[in-house]
């Protein structure tokens, strides 16, 4: 008698890795980590699967973290084949980035986050950080600069210039609209409610000024509130230098900009 072959094992579903556990509630709820990731429609196939797939390594960072780190340097082949396209260049791409800056196609505070990406893939290669040094919160931040990047280098040299002169600090409502939605959707830093830095809370820091921001869209600041903010800015000032976390750093940065932007049409001296 032919015994029967043995049943195959059943099929392993993943596991949730324990790092992510502070994370989210649930895998669903990486979805809305990554929503605003939206791909460019013109952008080539190669750069479009680079991007896609970075942003779903962040969505599967729940149940693998070090996904997360991985996302961030796959998206630089994108960023990377777009500056080489743009500039019509090949050089390293920290020499791309610093050229894109310098023609006026991204601005020094986005550049600055995609040199993060690139230094951190430098590490990597070099053995001096591990694919686990980056969280998922902080990979969103690095992977969407170069999101934020692409889209505006695949834009026509007028309207790129444009853009990006207005996400670096001019007088422009579109500007800081945009900047306002993009903090409204990030996440306040996980671990830093109740921190301060040399006396500068860090949570009433970035209620003070959305608050300002969201007067100056609805109708502008009176004096009072023109020299609140440059205080704000000048402690953000002081703080961003000292903070060591990733996502921290690149919250309040991009916080920084933000309240620049809306501090454009007003003079320092109000302070």
């Amino acid at each position: 008698m032919n015994a029967l072959p043995p049943l195959p094992d059943p099929l392993l579903l993943p596991a949730r890795d324990p790092r992510a556990r502070d994370l989210v509630l649930d895998y669903a709820d990486m979805h809305a980590l990554v929503a605003d990731l939206v791909l460019p429609g013109d952008a080539s196939m190669y750069v479009m699967s680079a991007m896609e797939t970075s942003r779903e390594l962040i969505r599967h960072s729940f149940y693998r973290y070090e996904f997360a780190t991985v996302a961030v340097t796959h998206s630089l082949f994108a960023l990377e084949h777009v500056l080489t396209e743009r500039l019509a260049a090949k050089e390293p791409l920290h020499v791309l980035i610093e050229r894109a800056t310098d023609a006026g196609l991204i601005t020094a505070g986005l550049a600055a986050e995609l040199d993060r990406g690139r230094l951190l893939r430098d590490k990597l290669a070099q053995g001096a950080a591990s694919s686990a040094a980056l969280q998922p919160l902080g990979a969103v931040a690095l992977v969407r600069a170069v999101f934020d990047a692409v889209s505006l280098l695949l834009r026509p040299p007028s309207t790129t210039e444009t853009t990006a002169a207005d996400t670096g600090g001019t007088q422009s409502d579109g500007g800081l609209v945009r900047l306002w939605e993009g903090h409204r959707r990030a996440l306040f830093p996980d671990g830093f409610r109740g921190v301060d830095f040399n006396g500068i809370d860090l949570v009433l820091l970035d209620a003070d000024v959305a608050r300002l921001v969201q007067r100056e869209l609805e109708g502008g600041l009176a004096d009072d509130g023109i020299a609140h903010l440059w205080g704000c800015i000048a402690d953000l000032d002081r703080i961003v230098p000292l903070i060591n976390e990733e996502y921290c750093a690149s919250y309040f940065t991009k916080l920084r900009t933000m309240a620049q932007v809306a501090a454009a049409p007003y003079t320092p001296t109000a302070t």
